[in-house]
């Protein structure tokens, strides 16, 4: 008894600085590299203070996006929210690579009124009629936040990986399917399709419910807004990172957000 009351107290003081860190984004797929001339992939959605477990909130998938090896965008099938996860499938009819995201783009911002902090959250077309007319101080800030993964069946492409120019992307050097237990993936990430610069990335593996040490990493990109991570381990593998620019000359900031999966196969 003593010792099972130890090791739960060493895992809640292990878990501690996790549940200060704000939950994180991601989605889990069934499995990325596929061969045949059909298939199916199901995927688990959530927010979470562990990656790839389940154990705070579904994560809403209003901003869906399935892009095909051949560009054109596919319909999710079976799609279900659950209490701390959103589940749906896709079927793979086609040969190539296929980027599955979930891309949320908001507007907000902080002003002061009457001496009191206030803040607007909606569209930024409603933006000047939503705040009073005596308000000061305003920030405005644009939000972007993109959650996604890759899988192949068949051999893999690259055109659904072509980036979009709005918001923080991960634009893949390597392909994110051909990453492998100790062996190096070199990916770019840009900002508004623009290079993004001494950036910190974070990435963590799968599975820490059964162990103590997190094994994150971090690496930091360069001018080109590239980075390379040599992969310990095969399994699922976290990617984030996150840019916060002010405005500037009556612009809004912007507060963006990059969540991404990758697995890495042994």
């Amino acid at each position: 008894m003593k010792k099972t009351l130890a090791l739960l107290a060493l895992t809640a003081a292990l878990a501690a600085p996790m549940a200060a860190q704000a939950h994180r984004a991601w989605l889990a797929p069934t499995s990325t590299v596929l061969s045949g001339n059909d298939a199916w992939v199901g995927f688990d959605a959530g927010m979470s203070n562990v990656v790839f477990q389940p154990d705070h909130a579904a994560m809403r998938l209003s901003g869906l996006e399935i892009i095909a090896p051949d560009g054109s965008r596919i319909e999710a099938r079976n799609s279900a929210q659950g209490r701390y996860r959103s589940m749906f499938d896709i079927e793979l009819k086609q040969e190539g690579t296929y980027r599955v995201a979930n891309v949320v783009e908001g507007f907000m911002a902080t002003y002061e009124q009457g001496g009191e902090r206030k803040r607007f959250r909606g569209s930024e077309a409603e933006f000047a009629t939503g705040i009073p007319a005596d308000a000061t101080n305003v920030q405005p800030v644009r939000t972007f936040t993109r959650t996604e993964t890759f899988v192949t069946l068949g051999n893999p492409n690259e055109t659904a990986l072509a980036a979009t120019g709005k918001g923080l992307e991960l634009v893949p050097v390597s392909h994110p399917n051909d990453a492998a237990e100790g062996e190096a993936s070199s990916f770019k990430l840009l900002l508004n399709g623009q290079p993004a610069a001494d950036v910190e990335v974070t990435i963590a593996r799968e599975g820490l419910r059964y162990r103590s040490n997190p094994e994150e990493i971090t690496a930091k990109t360069a001018a080109d807004g590239t980075f390379t991570v040599t992969w310990a381990a095969s399994g699922l593998h976290w990617i984030g990172a996150s840019v916060r620019t002010p405005g500037a000359n009556g612009q809004p900031g912007t507060n963006a957000s990059y969540n991404g999966t990758i697995e890495v196969l042994p």
